[in-house]
């Protein structure tokens, strides 16, 4: 079943709370505890999701820096990363 096209206030919407949130997590870095890295991860989760430019972006950095790449792929726990997984392991045991 295909999901539903969000409506362009939504997105809007969803873009500036994911902007918000990464601004507010070096603010919060000083307080004990993970908090910072959660706000960030979840901000960035929000504006890849709703902003063509930014996963363009993303995409490049990936490429330019693969192993951090990898490792926000499997903490995000993109669905493009698990067949990426599945596939070089298949070839692995070849």
């Amino acid at each position: 079943m295909a999901a539903m096209p969000r409506s362009p206030a939504a997105r809007m919407t969803q873009l500036v709370a994911g902007m918000v949130l990464m601004i507010v997590a070096p603010v919060t870095a000083p307080l004990p505890g993970p908090a910072a890295t959660f706000l960030f991860a979840g901000g960035l989760v929000l504006v890849l999701r709703n902003s063509h430019r930014a996963r363009l972006r993303f995409a490049r950095a990936k490429r330019r820096h693969p192993r951090i790449g990898a490792l926000l792929d499997r903490a995000m726990r993109r669905s493009s990363a698990l067949r990426r997984r599945r596939r070089d392991a298949a070839r692995v045991d070849l």
